[in-house]
């Protein structure tokens, strides 16, 4: 018997799309997993990884494709076959550059390896017959189901596409769902502490990086072209830290100086911590926190990598409060755990892994830290409050009510700390008390929420 010469690209996306869906796998953990793998090329890493997440971006939407042709509906597909199925139907419907002889060819020889005899009949049929007709698939009608068409088309959960579509109407809500299967930028944050931005900039491009400058923060790069961040010489000396300029600004607007004492109570990885750091100048003292060993060693490492030497990393519950911190420090920062949908472009398997549930759970954890947190600032001082989600019940609701049961802190304007160029982004509320609500599709960053609160002296 004649051994099946496999596509090893196509065959990892697989592997890692059946983790994903059979193991609850994280996207971003399971492909760094198998794409740790020293035979693989650059170009073979970067075909998986488009693989991978375009397929998670657009699921809805080929999964849609798929039942239009096939026979059998596709809770009865077996997961390997349904997910090489979609690896097929992404690369004909979504991409130019595959030949859809290539796609349908190598979907056969993977069912043949991870399915039954009559597996590899199936593909081929259901392909063929796509590749075919691909230019007259019916959508659902944009005028008989608005909700139906626009999640369908934009490949959105049905319950997420009716809350926006109430909240935003349509228009936004459509420049949303597209902005949201659009690639965000590459973008890092110079490490003033080691190296100019100007520096950096010509560093990488010396080392073949198309790099452009932020569009809002002076410490900000974009990398037209990055690569695996181990391959990077400039990482590994700790030149920059990946970070969007989003949250970045959570940093700008604590606003930390030379020698406060300042709290991230769940700075896991690390970047809005590392980046308190280089706005103190590496002056002071910051105590980072995480619930997670595992986390902590990562905020360990990038410390070490950007050479820091003012931060102090605990393994601490948020929830919990702490007697001994009680009014002593200057600011805090709570980057609370959220929904994540200001991040479906990075991390597209969100749109599927949460539940229109969830949202109440996490609220209920969102309040527990930021009242506990708030404990601990002294008086005069600065707690900041944000999240990488654009939902209001996880935000400025949030915030509100914590103001009715906390009359001592109230709502600073948010900008004074930062660039002039920017401060037409941030949202007025009633007129007086005002936030900032960054949205992809309208700022052109990670969807994110800041609020800057001060506690009276």
């Amino acid at each position: 018997m004649n051994k099946i010469n496999i596509d090893i690209p196509r065959e990892t996306a697989v592997k890692i799309l059946y983790d994903i869906d059979k193991n609850g796998a994280y996207s971003n953990i399971s492909l760094g997993k198998h794409l740790d793998n020293g035979k693989l090329k650059d170009i073979d890493r970067a075909f998986i990884t488009e693989l991978v997440y375009g397929i998670l971006k657009w699921k809805l939407t080929i999964d849609f494709i798929i039942s239009r042709f096939s026979k059998i509906k596709l809770k009865k597909i077996s997961p390997w076959i349904l997910n090489i199925l979609r690896t097929g139907v992404y690369q004909i419907i979504f991409t130019d550059k595959v030949p859809v002889s290539a796609a349908c060819n190598e979907s056969v020889k993977l069912a043949k390896k991870y399915g039954h005899a009559a597996s590899s009949k199936y593909v081929n049929g259901v392909l063929r017959n796509i590749s075919r007709n691909k230019d007259a698939i019916k959508y659902p009608d944009k005028k008989g189901n608005l909700s139906e068409f626009l999640s369908i088309k934009y490949s959105h959960p049905l319950w997420m596409v009716d809350e926006w579509l109430k909240r935003h109407g349509e228009e936004f809500t459509e420049e949303l769902l597209k902005s949201n299967n659009e690639t965000p930028h590459f973008t890092i944050r110079a490490n003033t502490l080691k190296i100019s931005r100007d520096s950096l900039k010509k560093i990488l491009e010396e080392d073949g990086f198309e790099v452009e400058f932020g569009q809002y923060l002076d410490e900000a790069l974009i990398i037209k072209n990055p690569k695996s961040l181990q391959r990077m010489d400039a990482f590994n000396k700790g030149y920059f830290q990946v970070q969007d300029e989003s949250s970045m600004l959570a940093g700008r607007v604590l606003n930390p100086k030379p020698g406060d004492f300042v709290l991230d109570v769940c700075s896991a990885p690390g970047g809005k911590t590392t980046h308190l750091a280089q706005l103190m100048d590496n002056r002071g003292r910051i105590v980072a926190r995480d619930i997670y060993e595992h986390k902590i060693e990562l905020i360990n490492q990038a410390v070490k990598r950007l050479g820091i030497g003012i931060i102090e990393t605990e393994v601490f519950d948020a929830t919990l409060f702490d007697e001994k911190l009680e009014g002593r420090v200057d600011k805090v920062l709570v980057d609370a755990p959220c929904t994540g949908l200001g991040i479906i472009r990075r991390k597209p398997d969100i749109k599927w892994t949460r539940e229109k549930e969830d949202k109440n759970e996490i609220i209920k954890l969102q309040k527990k830290i930021l009242y506990t947190s708030s404990k601990y600032v002294k008086k005069g001082g600065i707690i900041v409050y944000s999240t990488c989600t654009i939902e209001p019940e996880e935000n400025e609701n949030i915030i509100e009510e914590f103001l009715k049961d906390n009359k001592d802190f109230y709502l600073e304007n948010p900008w004074e700390s930062l660039p002039e160029k920017i401060r037409d982004l941030f949202k007025n509320v009633n007129g007086k008390r005002e936030y900032i609500q960054l949205y992809p599709n309208k700022h052109n960053v990670d969807g994110f929420f800041i609020a800057k609160l001060k506690k009276r002296s």
